[in-house]
């Protein structure tokens, strides 16, 4: 028996929802990618924490899924357990007036309707991002000027070997889409806010305008992963891609979005070697025309 059979039994023992052979083209914001060899539902920190340690003890690989929205997946799929954070993963609930608990598998949107029905304030530039919570740490997610780091005063995660731990604001090193999560093999279990009170009726339209600019702007009416490229500083990586003619151009059935320059979107059945064929164009057109080393902001698995 190999690895991933054992890991679909133990989870299975666990009475968590376990997929053989899952297509993560139903998982991803992409609407691209493989088979994942395993897809497993977690619903408590018990079993995330009893799952983990397994892993490490049968040197299975796996990989945190949040809400798909900023992978890549390969057409030959992942040969590693997929976990997806359900059930107690997407609590969120009032600690004092201010301050709010949210679980890694909530989206940010349930978030943000969350802080807007308790009258918060400081999670509107987060509304319209199609992340989950605990992916929006990860990578310190931010929009119009707001960033998760003016909000987040703490993250509760495990370790690798399934210990309980937290890191405070000071130590979470976050970044322009990055954070101390990136390179210490932690699960983000959850996240602890300091909001402020205010009109509702002042968050909704300042919610509204937000969403009405992403409506404008972005090619929300097909499958993307957002955008594909962190902001070059000095510059913009939209303009940058715009300027070099690639506009509407694409390889097989992904194409830059001809409504924003940044998003690559799955115009008909794209592959990921569709689209990691046109970010290399993009890469090299870019930098030999301009001088730009576009860095993805994708993840690419």
């Amino acid at each position: 028996m190999n690895n991933i059979e054992n890991i679909y039994k133990f989870a299975d023992s666990l009475a968590c929802e376990t997929k053989l052979n899952e297509p993560m083209k139903k998982h991803t914001s992409f609407k691209i990618g493989g088979n994942a060899a395993v897809y497993i539902k977690v619903d408590s920190l018990s079993k995330l924490c009893k799952l983990v340690r397994e892993c490490k003890l049968t040197d299975t690989k796996y990989f945190l899924l949040g809400n798909g929205s900023n992978i890549l997946v390969d057409d030959n799929g992942m040969d590693c357990a997929v976990i997806k954070l359900d059930g107690d993963f997407k609590e969120i609930r009032m600690i004092d007036s201010e301050t709010v608990y949210c679980g890694a598998g909530a989206t940010l949107a349930a978030l943000c309707k969350f802080a807007l029905n308790n009258s918060l304030s400081g999670l509107e530039f987060a509304w319209g991002i199609p992340g989950s919570v605990g992916g929006a740490a990860f990578m310190n997610a931010g929009a119009y000027g707001g960033e998760m780091k003016d909000v987040v005063v703490s993250v509760n995660h495990i370790t690798d070997d399934g210990a309980i731990g937290r890191i405070d604001k000071e130590n979470l090193e976050f970044g322009y889409r990055t954070s101390v999560y990136r390179n210490n093999n932690c699960i983000i279990t959850g996240i602890t806010l300091k909001l402020k009170s205010d009109n509702p009726d002042d968050i909704r339209h300042r919610m509204d305008d937000f969403m009405s600019r992403r409506i404008d702007k972005q090619p929300l009416e097909f499958p993307s992963a957002g955008s594909v490229f962190k902001r070059p500083e000095g510059n913009y990586a939209g303009a940058l891609i715009e300027q070099c003619g690639f506009k509407g151009k694409g390889v097989g059935g992904a194409e830059v979005s001809e409504k924003h320059a940044g998003f690559i979107i799955n115009k008909s059945n794209a592959t990921a070697k569709d689209v990691k064929e046109l970010i290399s164009q993009i890469q090299t057109t870019v930098k030999k025309e301009t001088g730009y080393d576009l860095e993805c902001e994708l993840i690419m698995l």
